[in-house]
């Protein structure tokens, strides 16, 4: 019996559970009254909607499940940001379903569910995958308006979406199951098809309270706007249906009529399961973060057969660079080294700091997978980039920049997974979120902060104390102790993959056995997308 490793397995499970708990919470949306007053009109839940939609037994990906978690506390908060993404398969084929959920706040926009529509857009553009609309809204929640509304990357930037999708050829559909109030209603109706439910469905500018008060006319919102007002006198929409289900097989009915697309034309083989048990994962990854380990160990669990081609093993050994296969696509592999490793001048380097070997190896393989027409996965568990003279006279920014480069300027779709550590530039080089990876996702062990809690709270207690020093304060050696408390907890909090899943920093917070699953539907969903762009680096310092 190995008890570290049963330590470790007991820690991730424990973390495992508590995000199933959390994924449990989502599903209720607005809680268990409201959804039992949406189902009373009749109406299946957003979630029952999808789950409808999509082929049975098909594997999907669902996004932001945490988006909005522990935001918005004084307007009640808005669960899962009002709306439900997920990317699945309708009748074989591939595509991204939004749909709002009624039950939060009667579907209300807030800004953290004009961010979650936008990235789900985002995923159907990069990836040109089919989108449908499932629409369910009351608009823009009218308190929080000025965040919502006006900006670029605002409410409107989701209708200036339809049009652009619409042109690139981009399949968009739209079922309205409720109301679609205002400027929401440009969305289905800007979509190619819009279709709508009787009785529940609802299409209008302006509902009845305003058209009086607007230009005083009386009139109800369903003479105003339902499904017989638009099917048979405006034809604003092009079919009208009795329930939920009716509208949802027809949505399957047009999408087996859809013609194929071109490919990317990725390398793939029939699916091999790692000749390492992907359970033992659990057990591999260390419980104290603080202690080395061999990212082979993840990585034999991940990849097909477990077979693995490293790139430059015997260089740069922080970061192991190298093919593999994950359900049977071609990847090429980033990761960060945590164990410590000797190079052949007799250094010692630390696991998961970049160094300049390092970096100049990831940039040299990140540039070839790109040459080969490679898919690229970066496993995150990295501290940063080595800081100190040795390695600012040898140029580890410059270094540094070189992988970065090479990586930024990729057209090979990109894939993240933060599975420990996720700092400072060491995030930024290993394609964060501002880098655009297809799909980002976290383990429970993720991390995500410009620096560690720790390394943080101490720099900021110096910077505390040192203002308090300078107005005349002294400080007692227990004041500065609960300062450093006060500032490691509030810093701890923000480190936390619920915290960047919140905000959308992290597409989603995922089991690290469901790995390979959500690794493959990515390389799937973009294989959708033919390269088009030259790969082209620009001016790189050498």
């Amino acid at each position: 019996m190995n008890l570290e490793f049963n330590k470790n397995e007991d820690s991730l499970k424990q973390l495992i559970f508590q995000l199933s708990q959390r994924n449990k919470r989502v599903a209720l949306g607005g809680g268990e009254k409201s959804m039992a007053k949406h189902k009373a009109k009749g109406k299946l839940t957003a979630r029952e909607r999808i789950a409808y939609l999509l082929d049975e037994g098909a594997d999907s990906v669902e996004i932001g499940a945490f988006a909005g978690d522990g935001m918005y506390q004084d307007e009640g908060g808005c669960p899962g940001g009002g709306v439900v993404v997920t990317i699945g398969w309708v009748q074989g084929r591939q595509c991204v379903v939004v749909a709002n959920d009624a039950t939060v706040k009667a579907g209300a926009w807030f800004p953290i569910t004009a961010k979650k529509n936008l990235r789900a857009q985002e995923i159907s553009i990069e990836n040109k995958l089919p989108i449908i609309y499932l629409v369910d809204s009351a608009g823009v929640y009218l308190p929080m308006q000025d965040e919502i509304f006006p900006d670029k990357e605002h409410f409107g930037r989701i209708f200036r979406n339809n049009a652009v999708m619409s042109s690139m050829g981009i399949v968009q559909m739209a079922a309205i199951m409720g109301p679609c109030v205002a400027g929401g209603a440009y969305l289905p109706i800007m979509s190619d098809e819009a279709m709508i439910v009787d009785g529940t469905g609802s299409v209008f500018l302006a509902g009845s309270y305003l058209v009086k008060s607007a230009i005083g006319e009386s009139i109800d919102n369903e003479t105003l706007g339902g499904a017989s007002t638009h099917s048979e006198i405006s034809g604003v929409t092009d079919y009208k249906f009795e329930n939920d289900e009716q509208c949802l097989d027809h949505l399957r009915n047009i999408f087996d009529k859809l013609g194929g697309q071109a490919t990317a034309g990725f390398s793939r083989k029939a699916a091999v399961a790692p000749k390492a048990n992907p359970e033992e994962i659990l057990g591999v990854l260390p419980a104290d973060r603080a202690k080395p380990y061999d990212m082979m160990d993840i990585i034999n669990r991940l990849v097909d057969n477990s077979e693995f081609e490293p790139y430059k093993d015997l260089y740069g050994q922080t970061l192991l660079c190298g093919l593999a296969r994950i359900d049977g696509w071609a990847v090429g592999i980033v990761a960060n080294q945590r164990k410590i490793v000797k190079t052949k001048k007799g250094a010692m380097q630390m696991g998961g700091v970049i160094y300049s070997d390092s970096a100049d190896k990831a940039a040299r393989f990140i540039m070839n997978c790109n040459q080969k027409k490679i898919p690229l996965l970066f496993l995150h568990d990295v501290s940063g980039f080595m800081v100190g003279s040795q390695s600012e006279h040898g140029g580890i920014i410059k270094d540094g920049a070189k992988m970065v480069n090479a990586m930024a300027n990729s057209v090979v779709p990109k894939f993240s997974v933060i599975v420990g550590n996720s700092y400072g530039a060491g995030n930024y080089a290993m394609c964060g979120k501002a880098y655009d990876p297809r799909l980002i996702v976290a383990w429970p062990t993720a991390q995500l902060a410009v620096m560690s809690g720790a390394a943080a709270a101490n720099t900021l207690l110096q910077i505390q104390v040192a203002s308090l020093k300078s107005k005349g304060q002294e400080i007692t050696p227990e004041a500065e102790k609960e300062l450093l408390d006060t500032i490691k907890a509030r810093y701890d909090e923000q480190l936390s993959p619920y915290y960047a899943a919140a905000r959308l920093w992290v597409d989603a917070i995922i089991d690290p056995r469901d790995t390979r699953k959500v690794i493959s539907q990515g390389i799937s969903m973009a294989n959708h997308a033919p390269i088009e762009k030259a790969y082209n680096v620009g001016v790189i310092q050498v």
